[in-house]
């Protein structure tokens, strides 16, 4: 019995000391990872400024919050206090990426671009827009919620929804992302590293457990002898 008892305690053993390599693997390749975005932010130098209360600063504390507010509410991301950090205001963690995508959006949904109608336009619905230049808000309007049968929204979309703010907004998507996958990767870690040192444990102690008893002299001669009563 003893022998059966140990081989599952040997293969829990194994599979223990298999789960915690897997988690030395994964926190190994996350940890390399986490330190190559960190790098790549550094050198790109892209940082968030505060003030001396903490706050998020573009600009003014206001225009901070409100950024916060279009990520939060209008996205509906949930920011992680701890990631802004104003000690560290690189941009290299997941709530860090996700302000400067929101900051990108925020000051193009609020910008007016001034367009310049060279010659009177006729719509296909038969609207007649005069040659001139306007200044057209954006109006809070992304890049599909323009009319561009309308030439003045046309021009306004393209101004304001650049290829380099879509770049910008991918790019930093793609870092959020990233630092993302590379934190679930630091929990798979840990949760590898903690099935095997609980399996470890277990076939150990099963080991231990099973293992024959040898009774040494001195215990045998103490122990107590039952003489039955002769009838």
């Amino acid at each position: 019995m003893y022998a059966r008892f140990k081989i599952v305690g040997l293969g829990l053993v194994i599979a223990g000391i298999a789960f915690l390599g897997v988690g030395g693997y994964t926190y190994t390749k996350a940890e390399a990872g986490a330190r190559s975005l960190a790098a790549f932010s550094a050198a790109q130098d892209v940082k968030l400024a505060y003030n001396d209360q903490g706050q998020l600063v573009v600009g003014t504390a206001e225009d901070g919050q409100k950024i916060l507010a279009l990520l939060e509410n209008d996205w509906g991301y949930t920011v992680d206090p701890s990631e802004l950090n104003p000690n560290d205001p690189v941009v290299n963690t997941a709530s860090e990426y996700m302000v400067q995508m929101a900051t990108i959006a925020y000051h193009t949904l609020n910008g007016t671009q001034t367009v310049t109608l060279p010659e009177t336009v006729t719509a296909k619905d038969g609207t007649v827009y005069q040659a001139g230049t306007y200044d057209v808000p954006v109006a809070g309007r992304y890049w599909s919620d323009f009319d561009r049968s309308n030439p003045i929204d046309a021009k306004v979309r393209e101004q304001a929804w650049t290829g380099t703010a879509h770049a910008l907004i991918a790019e930093l998507g793609v870092g959020s992302v990233t630092a993302s996958a590379l934190q679930m990767g630091l929990g798979i870690a840990a949760l590898a590293a903690a099935l095997g040192a609980v399996l470890l444990l277990t076939g150990l102690g099963i080991v231990w457990a099973a293992r024959p008893v040898v009774e040494s002299a001195t215990e045998k001669a103490t122990k107590p002898v039952t003489v039955r009563a002769a009838i």
